[in-house]
C-alpha cells in the first residue's frame, strides 16, 4: 500500500468521523462508497470493513457524548436490542445476495437515507410530540420490531443504524435532539458490532483499510463530537444529505455503466 493511498483513505477516515460525530450518521454511507468507487474492493468485503470502522468510530464519539450527559438508553433498550436479533439475520442474507445487487440495494439505501435526512426538521423540543403509546407492552413491542427492521437493514447493507436510528429516536421516543444524536451513536456501536461479528465470520473484512479508515475517523470524530452543538445542524444536515443521494445516484450510474 503506497503513502498516496494511506493518504486517500485516511481522508475517508476523516469525513466518516465527521459525519457520525455531528450528525450521528452511519460512516457506512462514505466508506462503502469510497472502497467500491476509489479502491475497487466488491460491496461485501466493502461493507464488512466498513463496519469495522463504524464499531471504532461510534465507541469513540459515544464516549463524548455520554460525558456531556447525552445519552438515554433506558427507553430505547428495545431499539438496540432488536437491532442486535435483526443484525445477525441481515448478514447472514448478505452472503447469499450476489455483489451487483447488493451495490444496487445499497445505492437505494444512501439515496433514502439523503430523503431522510432532508425531510428532518428542526423543531424546538416538545415532550409532547412524537407517537404515544396505550401501555408500556406496547411501545416494547413496537421498538422492538423497529430495532429489528433496522438490524436487518444494517447487517444487509452495512448501515449501523445512522439516520433510520435517528430518525425513530426522535419521532418515536422524541428525544431533544442532541441527546438523540448520543444515544443513536450508541446504538449504532452495538448494532454495527453485531452485523461485523456476522461479516467477520464469513471473511469480508479488510482490516488493513478499516484500521487506516478508523485512525482518521477517530480523530474527526473527537474533534467533531466536541463541537456538535455550535453546528449549523440545518445547513449541514442539507448538505450531507445531498452528498448521500448524490453518492448513490453515481452507484447506480456505474452499475448500468458496467
Amino acid at each position: 500500500m503506497s503513502i498516496l493511498t494511506i493518504i486517500e483513505i485516511i481522508i475517508v477516515g476523516l469525513i466518516t468521523g465527521t459525519i457520525t460525530s455531528l450528525i450521528g450518521a452511519s460512516g457506512v454511507t462514505v466508506v462503502v462508497p469510497a472502497l467500491t468507487l476509489l479502491f475497487g474492493i466488491n460491496s461485501h468485503l466493502a461493507i464488512g470493513t466498513s463496519l469495522l470502522v463504524d464499531v471504532i468510530t461510534s465507541i469513540v464519539v459515544s464516549i463524548t457524548y455520554i460525558r456531556y450527559k447525552n445519552v438515554r438508553l433506558q427507553a430505547s433498550i428495545w431499539i438496540t436490542v432488536g437491532s442486535v436479533l435483526g443484525a445477525q439475520l441481515g448478514s447472514h442474507w448478505a452472503g447469499i445476495i450476489s455483489d451487483t445487487k447488493l451495490n444496487a440495494l445499497f445505492a437505494i439505501m444512501l439515496i433514502l437515507s439523503g430523503i431522510s435526512t432532508l425531510r428532518r426538521k428542526n423543531k424546538v423540543y416538545d415532550p409532547n410530540q412524537g407517537v404515544h403509546f396505550k401501555s408500556k407492552l406496547a411501545q416494547t413491542l413496537a421498538l422492538l420490531g423497529l430495532g429489528f427492521g433496522i438490524g436487518i437493514i444494517s447487517g444487509l447493507v452495512g448501515a449501523g443504524g445512522g439516520v433510520m436510528v435517528l430518525l425513530t429516536i426522535i419521532f418515536i421516543l422524541h428525544y431533544p435532539m442532541h441527546q438523540a444524536v448520543g444515544t443513536s451513536t450508541v446504538i449504532m456501536a452495538i448494532t454495527a458490532l453485531s452485523s461485523l461479528l456476522g461479516y467477520a465470520r464469513q471473511g469480508n473484512v479488510d482490516y488493513k483499510y478499516g484500521l487506516w479508515i478508523a485512525l482518521g475517523a477517530v480523530i474527526a470524530g473527537m474533534i467533531g463530537s466536541h463541537i456538535a452543538n455550535k453546528v449549523n445542524e440545518r445547513v449541514l444536515n442539507k448538505i450531507v444529505a445531498w452528498v448521500f443521494i448524490l453518492l448513490g445516484i453515481i452507484m447506480i450510474g456505474m452499475k448500468f455503466l458496467r
